[in-house]
Formats: structure tokens, C-alpha cells, sequence
């Protein structure tokens, strides 16, 4: 083990080859970028030399030949030391360390950018002069992929004015970067904002990328004339035409622009992906976290100032800013959406016809936006598809189910009973449903059980069930294996012979009850001990039901067992649930009995009609 004195002091060393794998592959999405990093570059320089000279030219040129690539910036330039300074050492940037105080006017804030060159570049060539020293001579850095380069100043007539000029010559099989089109293109993608003209020429061609300022900071004849100009924005930026446009001016946090309303339903799950400049220049087109995760029914554009970037420049970095961000632009679609609600109910209808998730989502956590909506959320009900305001004023009483399944298993018969019930089902409605006693008084909720809808069913006559008691003996003792009950009830549409009623709990029982069985001796014992108390599944046969009477007459034992098991699979059907094996096997067994039965009837008929 050395001591301290036998220490030796070491400088890392940078295999810059390893170091462009690790931005091309990594860091970066694609080498697109380095037309960002060019740009950056040039329009943080020009930002500079503005800041001693408010007088001094602003536009960048980029050139594409055959040669390659060269942008061109009347920016601050370079001295000879800044070169050696700032071109050769990794990680340092002029902004950051000498232009501290006026760090939100520049763009750049990590010293890796123009090393992001060579992902498509074997050569960068920088001919710069600097506008703080006029004496001084401008410098030529020339830097190879290898990772070797020069430095060498320039003669006096090399470059009279100052600025910078960056030349990449394209490596081998990179060529496809340096396409006119393609250059032009992603000038104009990354840079359509920022606040000085950038134009591209190739092919004797010149064309302007830049379309500043932003089309939210256009002055406008009317408030008609900019949101015609905003809606055109957000189809030619997004590429589909919004329902809606809501403007972004949150000065405090530094950001201005726009939220466009998506035109079709959004998936809930899918975070919103947003085109987001940083300072003019695009940050990404797929950012997000932007907004509240419930503002998934709109895609914004935005420019800021505050936010932070990630390291490869395409992201937003986590942290209290985006935060406050985050809250102040989810505030600014709340008072929207209130908006439309008091002054324009014809345009919140029909944004709710697309997206009510969205807005139920937002409502769930706001009690009084859930009040301002409460006249035009819609929910599916036994009332059929009502909003929750006017099924509040018809049944003081609410009733909810927890699964869309049990919804539809009761609502026809809840409904012909008068029971007023709201399918909780569905994303978020089932909270929403529990706060109706909270914004509108004299309302109660309550969750829908069995014996509810069993209260609600009519009693019949003990004569009339004395009648069908051997039927009702037989019903009850073919389905007691499957964990079910049997009752006899009169009630309305007639057209359903039977109703299948079941609890979550009943369902967990009789899972348990399975699991047992197949179980060996100690885990059989486990489950024993956690067996439930609670009420089995019941099948209610309807004594209005016509065919139920019919079966009642069934005098064979075989045929009565079939039929009691054909009328429990319908009535399982018709909850809409999945079915057990021990369900399906039942029902399978029941239609070949009863399709067998009806052929031998057919049969012996057939005879006796030869025999006649």
C-alpha cells in the first residue's frame, strides 16, 4: 500500500472515439441532433456579443455543399485561449462559467455540444475571431474523430469580421445527414423559434427555417383573427386540427403557448407527449410530465425559459420548477374548462362527448369542478345514459355498483323495480358517485347488495310456492354443490325466467371452498380456518316467467335436474361474467340432456304419426 507521500497525481485521459460512441448511441436519439447543438452553439454566440453590442448583425447562415456543412455566426467569437479553454476541454462551457448572470439568455448549459459533431462528422474545422479583443488575430481549431487537433492563428486577412465558422466534413457513410432537404428540415424543426433569422443554402437555393416571433406573440386584429391563427399553428406544428385551443402566458413560470384538444378520445394510461422549445429552440416533440396526468386530452407547444433540460437536451429534468410548472399550466385547463361550462355549454357538450374520462379524472380531486359539471358528466344508469344531476333529483337514493358486470346483471330488473342504480364500473366513476352527497344535499349513496334487489322483488303467495315446492326442492338440491341458493320471487319483465345474484364476498368463498378441495391435508386445514360466514350467490327464479311455471309441471327427475341447470347457465350469462369449469361443464351437460330429450320426443312422435 503506498503512503501519501509515494502518491502520484494523475489526469483522466478521454478516448474521444469511446466518448462519441456514447453520445450517438446513448445519449442522444439520433445524430439529428447535432444540427441543434450547431445551432445552439451560433445562437448563444450572437445572444453574447449582443449583450456589448445591441447593434450587432444577428443572422445565421448554413451553407451545404459538396463538401459538407458550414454555419456562420456574427456571435462573440473566440480568442485564442478561449479555444484551448473551451473547444478542447470536455464538460466546460463559456456560458456557464463566464456568463453566470445572464444565464436564462443562453441556450447551452453542458460543454459536450459541438463534440456531438462527430456522430456524423470525421472533421470539425472552427475559424474564429473574437469581438472582445479587435487586436487579436483569429484562431483555427481543427479537431479530427481520433480525438487529436490544432490549433493556429489565422492571418490578418483570414477573417476580418468577428464571429465563428464551423465546417464538418461527413464521415464515412454518414453522408445521408448532410442532405439539403434534409439539413433545411431539421433547421426548421429544431430552430422555427428562435429569435434571429437562420436560413440554409444548398443547390443555389436559400430558404429561411426561422418563423419567429412565436404565433402567440403576434399582435392580432381581433381575438378571432389569433385563434384562427393558433388552431392553424397547432394542425400545420401537430398534424391534426384540434376541438379547441387553450393559451399558455404563466409569466411567473416563464412559459408561453398553446394546448390544442385532441379530436378523438385519448387513452387514459398514455402520458401526453408535448412539443416543448427551450428558449426558441426545440427541446422535444415526445416531452413528458408536462402537464397533470389527467390533461391527457391535449398536446401542447410551449417555449420556456425556466425549465431544466436532461442531459442529452431532449427531456425535462425532474425537479421542484417543472413541478410548479406542472401545477400552474393543469390550473390554466381547470379555468377552461369552467369557462366553457358558465358562457358556451354548446362547445362543453362537445368536448365532453369525446373527452368526459378526461374531465372526470380532474373532477374526482376538484369537489368544485365536480359541482360546475354535475349538469353535463353522463353516466351509464337504470335510467339509461343520464347526467348524474338529473338521476340525483329522480332517485334521492343512489345505489352504485362496484363492476360493470354487476351493473348489467340487475340494471333490467332494478330498473322495472324502480331502483335507481349507477354503474360504478368505469374508470374514476364510482368516486365520483360517492361524492354526490358532498355538492348536493339531501342525496345519499349507497352500495347496490343482493338483498337490496331482493327487498325490491315481490313475495308470492304461499299457495303458489306451495305448489312448485318439489321443483324448488330439486332446484335447490342440484345447484347447493355449486355454492348457490334458491328462492322463488314474482317479478317484472316476465321475460327473464331467472336472476343470478352474487357478492364479491360469495365469489371468494367459493373460490376458497375450491382451492380446498384440490388442496392437500394442511393447506385444506388453512383454508378451513378462513371460511366466510357471508351470504351465498342465489338464484331467484321469476314466477311470472311463464317458462319457469312450465318447468315446475316437470314430472321426471332427469329432465327437472336439466332444466333447473339450463335456467342457472342462462342466468349466469347473463351477468356477463367469466365462468368457472364447474359452470361451463354445467352448462354443456344441460344442453346435450335437453337437446337429447327433444330428439327422442321428436322421434317417438315421428313413430306414432307412422303408426297412425
Amino acid at each position: 500500500m503506498l503512503d501519501d507521500k509515494s502518491a502520484k497525481s494523475h489526469s483522466f485521459q478521454v478516448d474521444l472515439r469511446g466518448l462519441v460512441d456514447l453520445l450517438s448511441h446513448h445519449l442522444y436519439s439520433s445524430p439529428r441532433v447535432y444540427v441543434r447543438e450547431l445551432l445552439q452553439n451560433a445562437v448563444d454566440a450572437v445572444t453574447a456579443r449582443r449583450r456589448i453590442d445591441p447593434s450587432a448583425p444577428t443572422a445565421i447562415r448554413i451553407v451545404v455543399d459538396q463538401a459538407g456543412l458550414r454555419i456562420d455566426d456574427p456571435g462573440i467569437g473566440l480568442t485564442e485561449a478561449d479555444v484551448h479553454r473551451f473547444l478542447a476541454t470536455i464538460g466546460r462551457s463559456s456560458k456557464r462559467d463566464d456568463l453566470e448572470g445572464a444565464r436564462r439568455e443562453f441556450l447551452g448549459q453542458f460543454g459536450i455540444g459541438l463534440l456531438a459533431c462527430f456522430t456524423v462528422a470525421e472533421r470539425i474545422q472552427v475559424l474564429t475571431r473574437s469581438a472582445t479583443d479587435p487586436e487579436e488575430p483569429g484562431v483555427e481549431w481543427l479537431a479530427a474523430s481520433d480525438g487529436t487537433y490544432s490549433v493556429r492563428r489565422l492571418e490578418p486577412g483570414e477573417r476580418a469580421e468577428p464571429g465563428t465558422t464551423v465546417r464538418l466534413t461527413p464521415r464515412a457513410g454518414a453522408g445521408r445527414w448532410f442532405a439539403p432537404d434534409l439539413v433545411s428540415g431539421l433547421a426548421r424543426d429544431f430552430g422555427s423559434l428562435l429569435p434571429y433569422e437562420v436560413t440554409v443554402e444548398a443547390d443555389g437555393r436559400t430558404t429561411r427555417t426561422t418563423d419567429s416571433p412565436p404565433v402567440w406573440d403576434r399582435a392580432y386584429s381581433s381575438a378571432a383573427a389569433r385563434r384562427s391563427a393558433l388552431m392553424e399553428y397547432g394542425e400545420r406544428v401537430l398534424g391534426f386540427t384540434a376541438l379547441d385551443v387553450i393559451e399558455f402566458d404563466v409569466e411567473l413560470a416563464g412559459v408561453r403557448g398553446a394546448a390544442y384538444v385532441l379530436p378523438q378520445a385519448a387513452n387514459p394510461a398514455g402520458s401526453g407527449r408535448h412539443r416543448v422549445y427551450l428558449k426558441g429552440m426545440l427541446l422535444s416533440d415526445v416531452t413528458t410530465g408536462l402537464l397533470p396526468d389527467w390533461a391527457f386530452f391535449v398536446r401542447c407547444v410551449i417555449d420556456t425559459d425556466t425549465l431544466r433540460p436532461t442531459a442529452s437536451r431532449e427531456g425535462l429534468y425532474e425537479d421542484e420548477t417543472l413541478a410548479a410548472v406542472r401545477e400552474a399550466l393543469g390550473v390554466r385547463v381547470r379555468d377552461w374548462l369552467t369557462g366553457l361550462a358558465a358562457q358556451e355549454p354548446g362547445r362543453l357538450a362537445a368536448f365532453l362527448s369525446v373527452h368526459s374520462l378526461g374531465v372526470k379524472a380532474l373532477a374526482r380531486h376538484d369537489k368544485d369542478l365536480f359541482r360546475i359539471m354535475l349538469p353535463y358528466l353522463a353516466f351509464e344508469t337504470t335510467d339509461g345514459r343520464v347526467t348524474l344531476a338529473e338521476f340525483a333529483r329522480k332517485h334521492p337514493v343512489v345505489r352504485v355498483t362496484s363492476t360493470v358486470e354487476e351493473f348489467r346483471q340487475i340494471a333490467t330488473i332494478a330498473s322495472a323495480q324502480g331502483i335507481g342504480v349507477v354503474n360504478g364500473g368505469y374508470t374514476y366513476e364510482s368516486e365520483l358517485v360517492s361524492l354526490l352527497p358532498e355538492v348536493v344535499p339531501g342525496v345519499t349513496v349507497e352500495e347496490l347488495g343482493t338483498d337490496v334487489v331482493t327487498a325490491a322483488l315481490d313475495p308470492v303467495e304461499g299457495a303458489a310456492e306451495l305448489a312448485m315446492a318439489g321443483f324448488l326442492a330439486t332446484a335447490r338440491s342440484t345447484l347447493d354443490p355449486l355454492g348457490c341458493d334458491v328462492i322463488l320471487r314474482a317479478f317484472f319483465p316476465a321475460s327473464v325466467s331467472a336472476l343470478h345474484l352474487d357478492t364479491r364476498e360469495a365469489r371468494n368463498e367459493r373460490t376458497r371452498e375450491e382451492t380446498a378441495a384440490e388442496a392437500d391435508d394442511l393447506w385444506a386445514e388453512i383454508l378451513g380456518a378462513l371460511k366466510s360466514a357471508e351470504p351465498r350467490a342465489q338464484l331467484v327464479l321469476n314466477h311470472r316467467s311463464p317458462v319457469v311455471r312450465r318447468l315446475a309441471a316437470i314430472r321426471d327427475p332427469a329432465l327437472l335436474v336439466s332444466a333447473v341447470e339450463a335456467l342457472y347457465g342462462q342466468a349466469l350469462l347473463m351477468t356477463h361474467r367469466p365462468l368457472r369449469p364447474v359452470d361451463t361443464a354445467l352448462l354443456n351437460r344441460a344442453f346435450d340432456e335437453l337437446l337429447g330429450w327433444a330428439s327422442q320426443n321428436v322421434t317417438e312422435l315421428a313413430e306414432e304419426d307412422g303408426q297412425a
